[in-house]
């Protein structure tokens, strides 16, 4: 059995080391003799010291797992730095179609074309390419029509626990 001060900076470096949220299963698999209330401890302590070194990145729990983020506030930053590199953010045609996904999933390309008022089979198209969205099954209604669904990659993508923390609604609307 290891203690904290010997866990914590393991555990920082699976964090930091993986390419996608780290779940605590995986981290209890990979440090032997270690249970989830020791790495949960480290964790807290991880967070409580990145605060008291007023460091530019956090914790968060992210779709299942652990990853680490730079902090809102840096970014601008970090935006300028994905501009030179050539990363891409979403257009605004697939970030309207991205939410209506997420916010009426599983739902049917019929539908979210209804609600944008155009066709929209090319930007699901890219948004799997994306691995954004993905096919959730088919609708029981004429021709069987695909339901799309969102993706663990969309909730990495956003910074999200689950859907659950999508915001209401009434918190989009303007003032």
């Amino acid at each position: 059995m290891k203690n904290i001060n010997e866990i914590k900076p393991i555990v920082e470096s699976l964090i930091f080391a993986s390419e996608e949220p780290i779940t605590l299963r995986k981290l209890t698999d990979i440090i032997e003799g270690v249970d989830s209330a020791q790495i949960k401890e480290a964790i807290v302590q991880l967070k409580n010291d990145y605060k008291l070194q007023e460091r530019s990145f956090q914790i968060e729990e992210v779709a299942g797992g652990y990853q680490l983020f730079t902090k809102p506030e840096y970014y601008e930053w970090v935006a300028k730095l994905r501009k030179k590199s050539g990363e891409t953010k979403p257009s605004k045609a697939a970030m309207e179609t991205l939410a209506i996904i997420a916010y009426k999933q599983p739902v049917i390309r019929a539908d979210i074309e209804a609600i944008r008022g155009v066709q929209s089979g090319q930007i699901i198209r890219l948004l799997m390419e994306k691995d954004l969205v993905k096919v959730v099954g088919k609708d029981e209604s004429l021709g069987h029509p695909l339901l799309y669904g969102t993706t663990k990659k969309f909730l990495e993508y956003f910074g999200l626990k689950d859907l659950k923390d999508l915001p209401q609604v009434e918190e989009l609307e303007a003032p």
